[in-house]
Formats: structure tokens, C-alpha cells, sequence
């Protein structure tokens, strides 16, 4: 048994599909195959249901490939501790954001990056909570920027910034009017989400049942500017991070739906960067934590109703 073929092994479980399997690890699917059957020889059990319609792992397969990612994880961090000991603030470093956060905060933290930390090669991944956090615990990627709290004994983390929400409403709204909205006067109205599986979803909804807000399940939004182009036609009001709601000077319909802070206390999120305990990478980790923290965009964040004065 070997590394290579427990790779093998993983990628099926991962692909369900032998020959996208391969693929994956630049081989041909017969040596693919082979590698596997070997493999499952050498333990004395099969790991692979293989049929014309579908790939499945046996019980035992499932418990293997288990253990076989942990063993890959901790072989490739022991390969990335020997390159950071070298260079610790250089190479590659695969970084993963939330859809909600990734578009409206790189085109600050990338520039940055290239000039605080020029050695270092961030390789960007997008992608909900559930996803990154398996990501990031089968060892795919080293660091993930998600909403805080996040649950995992196996993660650290470090605060990187508290983001506001504003109110977005359709510009002819009642509310549209007031310099400010107290959270308390959303229970008069229908707020529009994001589909499941978004953290953004569950922030509003927490914040719905504290008021007593209602939702509109009729519509959910599969991304955050098909949530601001849903206000701007009028069905509905929502909540928007405030690095999103910076963007709305660019947008050419930006007059069909208007912004506002909220009095205080001012409804947030936390913004943090988790990575394995352990990880070979934290140093460069943090690193970028330090200058993500320094940014000053997020200067603007602790005041709203300036910020929104902008756009």
C-alpha cells in the first residue's frame, strides 16, 4: 500500500466516477483501476461497488477513504512545514471566501497582498460555509474567510473585521424616507433571503425571528445581486453586508432602490479567517489576517450612515 493509490481511492469517492477519478490524478482510468483492485487485495476487502450506472464505496470503503484523507492531510502539511521553513511568507497559499464576502472585499485584499506580501501566491476559491469548512478539514485548502462562529474543535481562527448591515429597500418604500431604520420596524415587512446553504441566510433569519420579521419564501436569491436587483423591482426589502452595499455607486439601476443604516445597536456579522490546528501554513496565515485588518476599506465600516453617504 502506498500514497499514491490511497489518493487513487479518494478521488473515486470523491468523483463517484472512475474515469473523472483519473482525470483528477493526470492517470489513465485502466491504471486507475488496477491501482485500486491492488489495493483492495492487499487489505482483503473490497472498498468499490462498481456497476454500468454508478460507483459506490462499501462500509468498508466509506471507513478507509475516512482514514485515508486524515493520512493525506497530515503528509501534505508535513510537506508544506519543510517549503515554509524556507520561504514561510511565500508560495502558495489556497484560500477560500464566502459568495457574500469574496466580490466585494478582493479587489481590496488582492492588491494588498501583491504589495505587503509579494512572495506569497494566494490561490482563491469561492464557496459556501459547509463546503469550504470540508475543504478545508480534507486539507484542499489552506485558510477559509468565513462568518463567525463556526464550530470545530480541530479549527483556529482569528477575527478579522465586525460587518454592518444596512437595510436595501425599493426607493418609492415608506421607509425610504428615514435617515435611519430601528431593527423593530422590520416586522412590518417582508424580507427577502438568499437560498439555503448561504451563512448570509441564516444571519437575516436570526435577526427576522428577534423582531419578529416575516420572509418571503416565495423568492430566494441564488446570489447577492439577484437579492439587490429583487428590492430594486420592488418585491420586497432585505439586509445587505456593507462591503456589498459600497458597490452600488456602479450599478446603472442604483436609483431604483435606496440604503439605510440602522440605529443602534447596529445588527453584524463577524468576519474571520479559520485554518487546521497544526497547519504548516499559519504563519502566512496570519500574515494575511494582519493585512486584511489594515485595510481601509474597513475604515468605513464603523460608521454606516457615512459610509452610505458615498453611495
Amino acid at each position: 500500500m502506498n500514497l499514491r493509490d490511497l489518493r487513487y481511492l479518494v478521488a473515486v469517492a470523491e468523483h463517484r466516477h472512475f474515469g473523472r477519478a483519473a482525470e483528477s490524478c493526470y492517470v489513465s482510468q485502466p491504471t486507475l483501476s488496477t491501482q485500486i483492485k491492488k489495493l483492495e487485495g492487499f487489505l482483503g476487502v473490497q472498498l468499490i461497488e462498481r456497476s454500468h450506472k454508478q460507483v459506490m464505496l462499501t462500509p468498508a470503503g466509506r471507513a478507509v477513504v475516512e482514514r485515508a484523507r486524515k493520512i493525506l492531510t497530515e503528509v501534505d502539511d508535513m510537506v508544506e512545514l519543510c517549503r515554509a521553513a524556507h520561504t514561510p511568507l511565500g508560495g502558495e497559499l489556497r484560500l477560500g471566501l464566502i459568495p457574500t464576502f469574496a466580490p466585494y472585499l478582493l479587489p481590496h485584499l488582492v492588491p494588498a497582498l501583491r504589495t505587503e506580501l509579494k512572495e506569497l501566491r494566494p490561490l482563491l476559491y469561492e464557496d459556501q460555509t459547509a463546503r469550504l469548512l470540508e475543504r478545508l478539514r480534507h486539507g484542499e485548502l489552506d485558510a477559509g474567510m468565513m462568518a463567525m462562529p463556526v464550530e470545530g474543535l480541530d479549527l483556529n481562527c482569528e477575527p478579522l473585521f465586525d460587518e454592518p448591515f444596512v437595510l436595501a429597500l425599493p426607493s418609492g418604500h415608506p421607509l425610504a424616507d428615514k435617515s435611519e431604520i430601528d431593527l423593530n420596524e422590520l416586522k412590518d415587512l417582508k424580507v427577502l433571503l438568499l437560498d439555503e446553504g448561504h451563512c448570509l441566510r441564516d444571519q437575516a433569519l436570526d435577526i427576522c425571528k428577534m423582531v419578529g420579521a416575516s420572509r418571503e419564501e416565495e423568492f430566494r436569491a441564488t446570489s447577492m445581486e439577484t437579492l439587490r436587483q429583487m428590492v430594486a423591482s420592488g418585491a420586497g426589502v432585505t439586509l445587505l453586508p456593507a462591503l456589498a452595499a459600497m458597490t452600488n455607486a456602479s450599478l446603472p439601476n442604483r436609483a431604483a432602490f435606496v440604503l439605510r443604516p440602522f440605529a443602534e445597536p447596529t445588527p453584524k456579522r463577524r468576519m474571520a479567517i479559520y485554518w487546521r490546528k497544526g497547519s504548516a501554513r499559519e504563519e502566512a496565515i496570519r500574515a494575511v489576517a494582519e493585512v486584511c485588518r489594515n485595510l481601509p476599506v474597513l475604515d468605513k465600516l464603523a460608521s454606516p450612515a457615512e459610509l452610505l453617504e458615498e453611495v
